[in-house]
């Protein structure tokens, strides 16, 4: 089961351009967009670890969105 709302995808979605949005699809956004979220998270940490910190700084998320 998906943690991001489904409704929520869709409307980010539409207000983005999107007429319609069918239900694979949203699924499928939902599904890609977790996972592009732990990716960044798992870089981010990794940043975060090297300065010697357990807490992911803004700073991590940023960089780790240029390494990815």
């Amino acid at each position: 089961m998906a943690d991001l709302p489904i409704a929520a995808v869709t409307r980010i979605a539409k207000a983005n351009g999107a007429e319609r949005v069918g239900s694979d699809a949203a699924e499928l956004l939902v599904k890609m967009t977790e996972a592009y979220i732990a990716k960044l998270a798992k870089e981010a940490e990794k940043l975060a670890a090297h300065a010697g910190r357990k807490t992911i700084k803004a700073e991590d998320v940023e960089m780790a969105l240029e390494n990815i």
